[in-house]
């Protein structure tokens, strides 16, 4: 395991220990924005795992296939990739909606 897998490693067995405590807090009433901050350490350790992947990915499959001259395949592999990373293809704000109105939907979701 290199060292870019190891620190992906860690990050989901802390997002893992990270929903262990927030389930046991919900079962045991807990106020709202506890939980909350709970759930935002998990995805902040979630997208940086996200991220180091991404930085792997690029640094290895994706030098390797632009030696290659296959360009075009990885660019429309990388393209469908980011569609699931909400920071990089997140749309535009609009004016005045509601913080919730303005979230994404998640992948396969009908708006």
């Amino acid at each position: 395991m290199d060292a870019h897998q190891r620190s992906v490693v860690n990050r989901l067995k802390t997002a893992r220990g990270h929903i262990g405590g927030i389930i046991s807090i919900i079962e045991n009433d807990a106020y709202c924005p506890d939980v909350m901050k709970q759930l935002a350490a998990v995805q902040g350790q979630l997208e940086g795992a996200s991220r180091i992947m991404l930085r792997r990915h690029l640094e290895t499959c994706v030098a390797k296939a632009m030696q290659e001259g296959r360009t075009a395949e990885i660019v429309e592999e990388l393209m469908e990739t980011l569609k699931f990373d909400h920071h990089v293809f997140r749309p535009a704000a609009v004016p005045g909606a509601d913080a919730i109105d303005a979230m994404p939907e998640p992948p396969g979701v009908p708006s």
